[in-house]
């Protein structure tokens, strides 16, 4: 009886702790499940609609919607192997297709498209956890000390002046953002040259969208309210971006300097941030590399933290906290810098893989524009001449431009427009769950 008695408390203590892991379980899916309603759509698919009745987010046709809380509008769809992404007014999108396959590696081209102007790029395949990831690959790299000249400290520091004082976007994120004083190697000029560019960008954007909303729809000849009402963004309130962010941003840029400069002593770009890998039908995008944590948010997103919503947006910076995905792609990052308007720091919860992977491209991308733009202004303004700055094309050549991707791209939009008037019918119809 004794023993009978042991074994039933042993049990009971197995149940107690199981139902303590469920409450567990149940309380951190409650923390990260988005405030609002589902609703089920006619014809299949589900949209997720904000207690304040603005779209969170549709499932529809094989298109995907996601609305950020400043308004951003991200689309994807894919049919037939192509994949399009639009991001809505004043940041463009992509049309991305199969391009070459070499060493049993994948590789994808992309045709971005903003403002009529087109450019196109490589990415390498990723297949993890049962889903497709796309990472950005070099289309050319520099002379090996080129890349040893940016990663290792100049002979002294250097005082760099950018000329950003007058700009409209400089002033508005002028609380949250300065640029070094002294630059003791080009890792932390680099630094300054990606976090300056995605600013520009979220404020140009930003000018861009409000220009829309001031478009008076009943004036037959598309009078812009521009001359009455001011259509620049007001200043930002912000928490200062920390010396210590900066740093592990200059730290990451070292890793790909290091990277790219064993690629190119070998004769061969690398795919990764931490350096090239051997094809796997199983491979973990570099999103997920350890040695990259920190990332600059390039779009618009949300964050669900202690069961509310915030919005991220460009020029925040997030760390990633966790590695293995889990059901949803997702992993759960926190939130490091950000301005007021935005999710507060130290807010933490998950975030897509995809997102991440498409924030590390984009650093990747600004990167080498940045080693460009200090190519040509090397020995100039006070920067140290560089060593041989020549480029050597890489070992999947650039493709040509997508010349419909602009109507595909259009397309989308209209079809995206077309099913969220759709569903705020539905909605408002009280098909909500």
């Amino acid at each position: 009886m004794a023993a009978g008695k042991g074994n039933a408390a042993a049990g009971h203590g197995k149940g107690a702790a199981g139902g303590a892991n469920a409450s567990r379980a149940n309380a951190t899916r409650a923390a990260h499940t988005p405030p609002g309603k589902q609703v089920s759509l006619k014809g299949g698919g589900a949209a997720h609609i904000r207690p304040n009745g603005q779209i969170r987010s549709v499932n529809k046709n094989g298109m995907h919607i996601e609305r950020g809380m400043h308004g951003g509008r991200k689309v994807v769809s894919t049919h037939n192997g192509v994949r399009v992404v639009s991001h809505g007014r004043g940041r463009g999108g992509y049309v991305q297709r199969a391009y070459v396959t070499r060493g049993g590696r994948s590789y994808y081209s992309r045709t971005y498209v903003y403002n009529g102007v087109y450019r196109t790029g490589v990415y390498q395949g990723y297949y993890y956890g049962g889903s497709p990831y796309y990472g950005y690959y070099p289309a050319y790299y520099y002379q090996p000390a080129y890349y040893g000249w940016a990663y290792n400290p100049w002979p002294a520091p250097v005082a760099y002046g950018w000329g950003w004082g007058g700009a409209p976007w400089y002033g508005y994120y002028g609380a949250y953002y300065q640029p070094y004083p002294v630059y003791p190697s080009a890792a932390f000029w680099l630094t300054d040259y990606l976090l300056a560019a995605s600013l520009q960008a979220a404020y140009a954007a930003q000018v861009e969208a409000n220009e829309g909303w001031l478009l008076r729809p009943d004036a037959g000849d598309g009078t812009l309210l521009a001359s009455l009402l001011a259509v620049a963004p007001s200043p930002a309130e912000t928490a200062k971006l920390s010396a210590d962010v900066k740093k592990e941003l200059a730290e990451e840029v070292k890793i790909v300097l290091a990277s790219e400069q064993a690629g190119a002593a070998k004769g061969k770009a690398s795919s990764s941030g931490s350096g090239g890998q051997a094809a796997s039908k199983e491979e973990a995008p570099p999103a997920l590399d350890p040695k990259v944590k920190t990332f600059v948010v390039s779009a618009d997103l949300t964050l669900v933290a202690d069961g509310d919503e915030c919005a991220l947006s460009d020029g925040d910076v997030v760390e990633r906290t966790s590695d293995t995905p889990d059901d949803d792609r997702n992993v759960n990052v926190k939130v490091v810098a950000s301005t007021k308007s935005d999710c507060a720091i130290g807010k933490e919860g998950p975030l897509g893989v995809d997102d991440l992977q498409e924030m590390y491209n984009h650093f990747r991308e600004s990167l080498k524009d940045g080693m460009g733009e200090l190519a040509k202004k090397q020995g100039t303004g006070g920067l140290p001449k560089a060593p041989d700055t020549k480029t050597t094309a890489g070992d999947v050549p650039p493709p040509e431009a997508d010349k419909s991707a602009e109507k595909t791209l259009k397309e989308q939009q209209t079809s995206a427009d077309q099913t969220e008037a759709e569903v705020k019918q539905e909605a408002g119809s009280g098909g909500g769950q």
